[in-house]
C-alpha cells in the first residue's frame, strides 16, 4: 500500500512537471526556437548609433535620406548587394542571374528557404510583387513618391519593360534598351525588398513599419527619434552578432561626445571638427574617415525669370570665393569642388576649373542682360546639418553676403529637412542647396540624377535646377547604354564640361565624414556609399 502510494506520489509530481512544461510552451513569449535564442546564453549586446537626424520613413522605396537608408538596409535585402567596400556587385536574394548577348533579358535565379520576418516565404512571385509596386503607378501599392525609380530607371514608362516570374523561383526581367548600371543600381538601398503581404497590409503606412528579409528585425520607433532593431534569428545569411541596433537621435554635438565618453552609443557618424578636437587618448574613441564620395551645391531654378539668363547664373557663380566659403562654413576635412562628379570615381574631370571670384566681372555680366539694378532671390535652405552641408545656415549667410556684393539680394528660407526635401521634389524655390551621398561608383549615379532632363517631374524632382540641354541628354543615355568603360569615362568628361559652360547649378564642397567608433566596436567595414548593414560588427567586452 506505501509503495502504492509512493508511485502514485511521483506520478502527480511527473504530471505537474508535464502541464508546467506544456502552458510554458503555449506561452506566446516562450516559443521553443527562444530556448535555442543566443540571447539566453549571454548578456545582451546593444549597438548604439549616435546620429545627429531622424530618419523620414523605413520604406526605402519612398525615401531619399541617407538617415532612413542607414536603418532600412539592416531591414531588407535586395536582389544584389554592394560589397563590403561598396565597389563590386555579389548576389543577395538573387543568388545567380544570367543576361542575353544584347543587355536586354535578364534572369534572376530567388535564393529558396528565405523568410520574411512576418513568416511568410520569399519567392519569385514576392520580387515581382515588389517590381509591380515600384513601376506602375496605377498599383494600388503605389503610395507615395517613388523618387528613386524616377531617378534611375526614367519613370513610368522608363527602361523596364517588364518584369514576372518564370517559375517558383526565377524572375525575368526585360529591358526597353540596354542599361550599364542596371545591376549596381538594383543595390541601391532603395529596392530591397519588402513582403507582398505586409505592403498589402500597411501600404503607405510601411514607411513606419518596415517588413524585409533582413538581419535585423524593426522593433520600434518613438517620438524621440530613437529606432530599435532587433537581431533576426532566422536570417538566411551571417546572423548578426549584437541582439540589438538602436539608432538615437542626438542632435547636440556636446551630448554626443558625452555619451560616448559614458559607453552610452558606440558609433557617432559626421563628427563635427569640435567634436573631433574634443576627443582625448584616454576616451577609447578611434576615427574613422568615409572618402570625398558626395557634393554640395547651389542649384539655380532656371524657371525663374532671372536665373534662366545663362549670364546671370554666371555672375553668381563669380561672386563666390571657395576658399573663404569653406573657411566660413565648412569642417577642415572639405574640398572645394570644379564638377559635381566626386575626385574618387572614375569619370571625373580634372581639367575643369572652378570659377574663380571675381566681382567685377559678375556686376559687368549683370549689366549686359539689364540685370545691373539688382534681382531678388530667395533660397532655400535646411536647418539640420547633413553630410555635405556641416553647418548649412552659415553658408546660407555667407552666400546672402557675396551676392549681395553685385546687388543680389537673397532672401534665406530656413526650414526642417523634411520639408526642405518637399519643396525640393515639387521645384518651390528659386535657389537651394542641394547636395547627394553617392550610391553606387557610377558617374551616372551623379549626373544623370542632377542633370537629365527625365527628373524634372513633379513630385520627384532630383533635377533642382531644371536644366533642358538635348545634346546632354542625348549624351547621358548613351553613357548609360554603352559597355565600354573607357567610352562611357570620355562621354561623362565632355557632359561634366558642358555642364560646366552652361553653370545650371554651382559645385561647392566635397566632404570627408568622419565617424567615432567605441575601441569595443569590431568588425566594422566602411562603405564607399557611407551606408552599412550592421550584421557583421560585434562588441567586445567592457574595457
Amino acid at each position: 500500500m506505501i509503495k502504492d502510494l509512493k508511485w502514485i506520489g511521483i506520478g502527480i509530481i511527473f504530471a505537474f512537471i508535464l502541464l508546467t512544461i506544456s502552458n510554458f510552451f503555449k506561452n506566446e513569449d516562450f516559443q521553443l526556437k527562444a530556448l535555442f535564442d543566443t540571447r539566453f546564453l549571454h548578456e545582451n549586446k546593444v549597438l548604439t548609433i549616435g546620429r545627429t537626424n531622424n530618419s523620414i520613413g523605413l520604406d526605402p522605396a519612398v525615401v531619399t535620406d541617407e538617415e532612413s537608408f542607414r536603418v532600412t538596409v539592416n531591414v531588407y535585402n535586395n536582389l544584389v548587394c554592394y560589397s563590403e567596400d561598396g565597389m563590386n556587385i555579389e548576389p543577395s536574394l538573387a543568388e545567380s542571374w544570367t543576361v542575353s548577348e544584347d543587355g536586354l533579358i535578364w534572369h534572376f535565379n530567388i535564393r529558396k528557404n528565405v523568410l520574411f520576418h512576418d513568416g511568410t516565404k520569399l519567392d519569385a512571385d514576392a520580387i515581382v510583387f515588389n517590381f509591380n509596386r515600384w513601376m506602375d503607378s496605377s498599383n494600388p501599392y503605389h503610395a507615395g513618391h517613388f523618387i528613386y525609380w524616377n531617378m534611375n530607371f526614367g519613370g513610368i514608362p522608363g527602361i523596364i519593360e517588364s518584369v514576372r516570374s518564370l517559375s517558383n523561383d526565377t524572375v525575368e526581367i526585360v529591358l526597353h534598351k540596354p542599361y550599364a548600371p542596371f545591376l549596381s543600381t538594383l543595390a541601391i538601398p532603395a529596392y530591397g525588398i519588402a513582403s507582398p503581404d505586409a505592403i498589402m497590409k500597411y501600404n503607405e503606412d510601411l514607411k513606419f513599419k518596415p517588413v524585409g528579409t533582413g538581419p535585423f528585425i524593426f522593433k520600434s520607433w518613438d517620438d524621440n527619434g530613437d529606432i530599435v532593431l532587433e537581431r533576426n534569428n532566422n536570417y538566411w545569411d551571417e546572423k548578426a552578432k549584437v541582439d540589438q541596433l538602436v539608432f538615437k537621435t542626438i542632435s547636440d554635438p556636446d551630448e554626443r561626445i558625452k555619451l560616448m565618453r559614458s559607453g552610452e552609443i558606440l558609433i557617432a557618424d559626421n563628427l563635427t571638427t569640435n567634436e573631433m578636437a574634443n576627443i582625448k587618448e584616454t576616451d577609447d574613441i578611434v576615427l574613422v574617415n568615409r572618402s570625398y564620395f558626395n557634393i554640395g551645391y547651389l542649384a539655380m531654378n532656371m524657371n525663374n525669370e532671372n536665373l534662366k539668363i545663362k549670364n546671370v547664373r554666371k555672375a553668381i557663380a563669380c561672386l563666390i570665393d571657395q576658399n573663404e566659403m569653406i573657411k566660413t562654413a565648412y569642417e577642415t576635412s572639405a574640398r572645394a569642388a570644379n564638377t559635381f562628379v566626386p575626385p574618387v570615381l572614375w569619370g571625373y574631370n580634372e581639367t575643369i576649373k572652378s570659377t574663380p571670384q571675381n566681382p567685377e566681372k559678375a556686376i559687368e555680366l549683370l549689366k549686359s542682360v539689364n540685370k545691373g539694378n539688382g534681382i531678388d532671390l530667395k533660397l532655400l535652405v535646411m536647418e539640420e546639418a547633413r553630410t555635405y552641408f556641416p553647418k548649412p545656415q552659415a553658408l546660407a549667410k555667407y552666400l546672402k553676403k557675396a551676392l549681395s556684393v553685385a546687388n543680389i539680394h537673397v532672401i534665406v528660407e530656413i526650414l526642417p529637412w523634411e520639408e526642405v526635401l518637399k519643396r525640393g521634389h515639387n521645384g518651390d524655390y528659386d535657389m537651394i542647396l542641394a547636395g547627394w551621398n553617392g550610391d553606387v561608383a557610377d558617374p551616372d549615379n551623379f549626373l544623370y540624377t542632377f542633370f537629365s532632363s527625365e527628373n524634372i517631374k513633379e513630385g520627384v524632382i532630383s533635377n533642382y535646377s531644371y536644366y533642358n540641354n538635348s545634346k546632354v541628354d542625348s549624351l547621358l543615355v548613351l553613357a548609360r547604354q554603352a559597355t565600354d568603360k573607357s567610352f562611357r569615362n570620355s562621354l561623362y568628361r565632355e557632359i561634366q564640361q558642358m555642364i560646366s559652360d552652361d553653370t545650371p547649378a554651382i559645385p561647392l564642397a566635397h566632404t570627408i565624414p568622419t565617424l567615432g567608433l567605441s575601441k569595443r566596436v569590431t568588425g566594422y567595414t566602411t562603405n564607399i556609399s557611407g551606408i552599412e548593414p550592421l550584421n557583421r560588427v560585434n562588441l567586445s567586452k567592457e574595457p
